[in-house]
């Protein structure tokens, strides 16, 4: 169903997206320093060749993710993680491919010359390994096995 054209009209302080720009501005690019520069969202492709062309992910997450989609991307693309050791990031993560630290950032900044020395081929080994499809139906397919008997 085609979705009708919106009758509102912003005066351009109203506008939510001139509110997260100027926000962004202001509150977040002055903390961002010299040589970072925010891409902001990408399509596809130029995520991966980001991501790929990164010499690690630094993926920091707040909660115990259930499954790590961020770590399974990075290792895809061939790029080593360094992270905290929360939710799945432990099940993922090898020696080879990852280095992991508990929730302090000084570990894990000190781990990041160790992630970027690291194999990017076994980083996309472990992602074609442990991440694809195959895994994840043959993952699923023995716990019906088991819930089933």
């Amino acid at each position: 169903m085609r979705q009708q054209p919106s009758d509102t009209v912003w005066d351009k302080e109203q506008n939510p997206r001139s509110q997260h720009r100027r926000y962004f501005a202001e509150q977040l690019a002055p903390l961002l320093g010299d040589g970072i520069e925010y891409v902001g969202h990408l399509g596809r492709n130029a995520l991966s060749h980001l991501v790929g062309g990164a010499a690690t992910a630094l993926v920091t997450p707040c909660w115990d993710e259930p499954y790590g989609l961020v770590v399974a991307e990075a290792l895809s693309c061939g790029t080593p993680v360094c992270g905290f050791d929360r939710g799945a990031l432990g099940e993922i993560l090898t020696p080879d491919c990852g280095r992991l630290a508990s929730a302090d950032a000084g570990g894990l900044a000190d781990l990041i010359h160790e992630t970027v020395r690291l194999d990017r081929r076994a980083a996309r080994e472990r992602a074609e390994h442990f991440c694809s499809m195959g895994t994840m139906a043959d993952g699923y397919t023995a716990l019906y096995e088991e819930l089933a008997l």
